[in-house]
């Protein structure tokens, strides 16, 4: 009889021929040596000796340094995942052979299986001891305790199971695919039906993930994240002032504004903290928001945050500060709060909240969204604010951080579009989907590398990782209007994108940031899912590093729209003041 085996994962396939029983004038097979516990394991679950090899190679690959400190729980999730992609790949390079060669293809025999495993023993131990190593540099290289290297001894255990459910759900899908082919080819030619089959289970999977799990999954976010956009922190309270919305004579009711809303309004330092740093003559600042609930389509709560800018005599301030707010609608005190010190409160603000959703969600459901938001609030703004006399109107500035900057880019159409319609603009950590940023980085100055690039001889747009410094370069004359912007070369929001997969960036094929490791480096496939975890824990370091920019604003804002009389001194002093008040 003749049996038809393969690899296990469906690759390439040779013929033997076998008895069921020995007849009298054949002698006995002798009988076959008993193996190990892995030979067993690995023949029960047919795992193929490529797919391995691809397996412990990602798994190793997962081990080395990425953007961002990692722990041994995020290990083990990042090097299970790996792990898979690795052994799809191994089973992918099997199959393809088999199409490819005329040819029976030999099995591995039990010498190789045995090398296989020694080879991935040793590798693994020294990659989990090098691993460990590594994260420990990334820790103290940003300020934090390292995780003892005992504990990265769970990273393997973990990622193997991860490993082995997605290979298994995988091959539940492929199974699935083999059972419905086999019925299809009852009434159809067996390779259509395996086509059919196939089409058909991978349709089915989409259309499950998709329209079950993504689905119960955005609406169980989507009520969650409503239901804390209705939430009030126990500090805050309605403002008694009538120059922030949802105070007293306001157009915008305190209800409406959402949970980040209410904060921005009831935040803001105090004109006694403003007369302590700056002196006399103080004065409270203004703050305007509309909500989701104030009214019902984005242009509606642009034309009601401008009619409460009018109410406010906002147009009358000396700075009006035009806030593209990120996913839930939150505000960065920390980058606002330094021009109400600087001017002494002689400042408005504008936000307008267009999802409740963090960023990363909003990203993939609501970027339309906030690209609307960004470009109807800023037109809406302009067009109020070009209408008053050039020389009564405020100085005009654009501020976006993360997604707020995809937002703030919307408004404009390119480098001049900026040039003509703002005196100054500041966009921290953009995400790599920024069209504009793209550009800019892109069409980079020669000789200028992408985690530090220099545009047009920096006449108008300037990057810095560190704005005290990186804002001065080519040349500490800077004529008007001023663009920054501000990105770590550890910010993983910066730098994800999908092209990760199978294209090696330009920021790491140049010499690596301050504050990343040396050993950083490219691989298919794994570098992309390390940045992509990354990205995960991207505002948990300390700041100055990843997606963490604390009190670095206060420089950028510095050169941007420097008050009369501002100095180097007062700028250190106030950077001291927002890096160390409370919370």
């Amino acid at each position: 009889m003749e049996l038809r085996t393969d690899d296990g994962e469906g690759g390439a396939q040779m013929t033997t021929t076998t008895t069921r029983r020995p007849t009298p004038a054949e002698p006995e097979r002798p009988p076959q040596p008993r193996h190990g516990w892995w030979w067993r394991l690995l023949h029960r679950w047919h795992y193929g000796f490529v797919g391995l090899i691809g397996a412990v190679t990602c798994f190793c690959l997962s081990l080395t340094p990425s953007l961002l400190p990692r722990g041994p729980g995020l290990q083990a999730v990042v090097g299970g995942v790996s792990a898979a992609i690795g052994y799809g790949l191994g089973v992918l390079v099997v199959w393809l052979a088999g199409r490819l060669w005329a040819g029976p293809v030999r099995r591995p025999g039990r010498t190789a299986w045995r090398v296989l495993a020694a080879t991935a023993a040793v590798a693994v131990l020294i990659f989990l001891y090098l691993g460990a190593g590594w994260q420990r540099e990334i820790h103290e290289m940003m300020g934090l305790e390292a995780p003892g290297r005992p504990r990265y001894l769970l990273v393997l255990p973990l990622a193997a199971l991860l490993a082995a459910g997605l290979v298994g759900l995988v091959r539940l899908l492929r199974h699935a695919a083999r059972g419905l082919g086999r019925l299809f080819g009852r009434v159809i030619p067996a390779p259509a039906a395996r086509v059919l089959a196939g089409l058909a289970v991978v349709l089915l999977a989409l259309g499950v993930l998709n329209g079950v799990v993504l689905d119960g999954f955005f609406a169980v976010t989507d009520r969650s994240f409503k239901a804390i956009n209705g939430e009030t922190e126990p500090d805050v309270s309605p403002p008694e002032d009538p120059l922030r919305s949802g105070g007293p004579g306001s157009l915008v009711s305190w209800a409406s504004l959402g949970k980040q809303g209410r904060n921005f309004v009831a935040g803001g330092p105090s004109v006694e903290q403003l007369t302590r740093f700056g002196g006399a003559g103080a004065q409270r600042s203004i703050r305007v928001y509309a909500g989701l609930d104030s009214a019902p389509t984005s242009r509606d709560r642009a034309a009601l945050a401008v009619a409460e800018l009018r109410r406010t005599g906002a147009f009358d301030r000396k700075v009006l500060v035009v806030i593209t707010t990120t996913g839930t609608g939150w505000v960065d005190q920390d980058a606002v709060d330094p021009l109400e010190y600087m001017y002494r409160g002689d400042s408005a603000m504008v936000g307008l909240q267009y999802s409740y959703l963090p960023s990363w969600l909003s990203f993939l459901v609501d970027k339309e969204r906030a690209r609307q938001a960004g470009r109807d609030l800023f037109n809406a703004v302009y067009g109020a604010w070009s209408k008053l006399p050039p020389g009564g109107r405020p100085r005009l500035l654009l501020f976006g951080e993360s997604l707020g900057s995809f937002g703030a880019e919307s408004a404009f159409s390119g480098a001049d579009d900026i040039r003509n319609r703002v005196d100054g603009m500041l966009l921290v950590g953009p995400p790599n989907r920024n069209e504009l940023w793209r550009e800019f980085v892109a069409d980079r100055d020669p000789g200028s590398s992408e985690i530090l690039p220099r545009y047009g001889n920096g006449v108008t747009i300037r990057f810095a990782r560190d704005p005290a410094t990186d804002l001065d370069v080519p040349t500490p004359a800077w004529p008007a209007p001023r663009v920054a912007y501000l990105q770590h070369p550890s910010d993983p929001i910066v730098w994800w994108s999908p092209r990760l997969v199978l294209s090696r960036p330009d920021w790491l094929g140049e010499p690596r940031g301050a504050d990343v490791s040396p050993a950083v480096h490219w691989y298919p496939f794994v570098t992309f899912w390390l940045v992509t975890a990354d990205m995960a824990f991207s505002t948990g370091v300390p700041a100055g590093h990843g997606h963490s920019y604390g009190a670095e604003p206060v420089a950028a804002w510095a050169d941007i729209a420097p008050p009369a009389g501002w100095t180097p001194r007062r700028t250190a002093e106030l950077t001291e003041l927002i890096a160390t008040r409370p919370g």
